[in-house]
């Protein structure tokens, strides 16, 4: 089956007779960094998922079968050279490029549920403590309208809803939403399993995976960096910074659990960050960056730190919008 983002493309209704796919790969990996794209003809479909180094996998069916993973990529491009497709662009964060690529081996679990004999709330609740790793396809009015709501670990990591735009969606009142439709106007459901790689976990847990989540604990570093940098300047030598970094970190533990030092899941030594938790990237890099600003503040030296971590916002901006990071 093929699964793609519900959410508006980011580019819509190209024709592949004027494309260079490969071209068009190269252009998109560079200017969104990871997303997906449709093909769709009357005899056959297709997506390809990617992210910002090369092509992760894809689904390619017409009416002689369906084929997965690089198969999948390679059967496109076969029929691509002869063959006229609509092609539709989306976009998808970093963090969660891995578990979309993941969708095409999914198990599904539960096949053509519906409103009348369940109820999508108590579904979400039953795959909640089922420990699902995996999604709800949720369909409205035969079709028109749908969502897909993504757990990890039992945790509802986000979601894509056919009213939305831009990326997953993680607030609880398009979820709320999806539930008010179904109720309203009906609803049918599947349900399916995603065995994720080993070394790569579901969106909303640490990230995605290892190299994701790397990236984010590099740009931490740097700005720990910096600030360290600055403390000491303006404290001197004497100052214990790991000392005022850990006490700052109590204060926010209730807040970001994985900050409490007694957990032991974040460490700050020589300028190096390990990190053993289950919090989301953008948990992190809230977590941080507020523990930060709230110590510069407390020291009397956030015009400073916002200064001279200036060039380091710029490097980061877009990450850091993605994030949801203001800085």
């Amino acid at each position: 089956m093929v699964i793609v983002p519900k959410e508006k493309p980011v580019i819509e209704n190209l024709n592949s007779y004027y494309l260079d796919i490969k071209k068009l790969f190269e252009h998109y990996q560079g200017d969104l960094g990871s997303g997906a794209i449709h093909f769709k003809s009357p005899s056959s479909e297709g997506v390809i998922f990617f992210d910002k180094d090369e092509l992760l996998t894809g689904t390619f069916k017409n009416k002689g079968g369906e084929v997965e993973g690089k198969a999948a990529i390679d059967r496109l491009s076969e029929v691509l050279v002869n063959e006229n497709f609509t092609v539709n662009i989306y976009e998808i964060d970093p963090e969660k490029v891995y578990f979309w690529a993941n969708i095409p081996t999914a198990e599904k679990i539960y096949k053509d549920l519906s409103t009348e004999f369940t109820d999508l709330e108590g579904l979400i609740k039953k795959m909640s403590s089922e420990k699902l790793t995996g999604y709800i396809d949720v369909s409205i009015n035969e079709g028109k309208e749908g969502g897909l709501i993504f757990f990890s670990n039992g945790e509802i990591s986000g979601g894509s809803y056919s009213w939305g735009e831009g990326e997953v969606n993680r607030s609880k009142e398009a979820q709320k939403l999806l539930i008010e439709k179904t109720k309203k106007s009906g609803g049918a459901f599947d349900v399916s399993r995603i065995t994720l790689p080993n070394g790569v976990l579901a969106s909303g847990s640490r990230g995605v995976g290892g190299e994701r989540l790397s990236d984010v604990l590099s740009a931490l570093e740097e700005l720990l960096g910096i600030f360290e940098r600055i403390v000491t300047v303006n404290k001197g030598k004497k100052a214990d910074f790991n000392t005022m970094l850990k006490r700052k970190f109590v204060t926010k533990a209730e807040q970001f659990g994985f900050l409490d030092p007694f957990a032991a899941e974040f460490k700050y030594v020589d300028q190096k960050i390990s990190f053993t938790g289950n919090a989301s990237n953008e948990e992190l890099a809230k977590g941080v960056t507020e523990s930060l600003k709230e110590l510069a503040e407390d020291l009397g030296i956030l015009p400073q730190f916002r200064d001279e971590s200036n060039e380091w916002s710029q490097t980061h901006a877009r990450e850091l919008a993605k994030l949801g990071i203001s800085f």
